[in-house]
């Protein structure tokens, strides 16, 4: 089984290196690439991990942020998960124990 993965959002701190502090900084950024959102959206953009994210949204801020993607969206292994190996079939048991067994007929004469 692949493991599961999660990430995480820096948008934040991307925010912050780049000396904007406040969410309503990012909104006439934004509407200069032709995108607007209230800034109630734009909070939750910044303060929450989005769920889905149109790629207008992303492209806009790459460019307002001068970043990548790399700097936005770390990937990391989903909490809780763990990759054990996996077993072959049949290692526990023998091959043996898988095959089917034969069926007997018992041949009973009748007069």
């Amino acid at each position: 089984m692949a493991a599961k993965l999660d990430y995480q959002w820096h948008l934040r701190k991307v925010m912050a290196d780049r000396g904007l502090f406040s969410t309503t900084d990012l909104i006439p950024l934004l509407d200069e690439r032709g995108i607007t959102l209230s800034s109630s959206q734009v909070y939750r953009l910044v303060v929450e991990r989005p769920e889905r994210l149109s790629l207008k949204i992303l492209m806009a801020l790459l460019d307002i942020l001068d970043c990548t993607m790399d700097d936005l969206i770390e990937p990391v292994a989903a909490a809780g998960t763990t990759t054990r190996p996996k077993k072959a079939v049949g290692a526990e048991t023998g091959v043996g124990d898988l095959r089917p067994k034969r069926a007997r007929i018992n041949s009973v004469e009748r007069p």
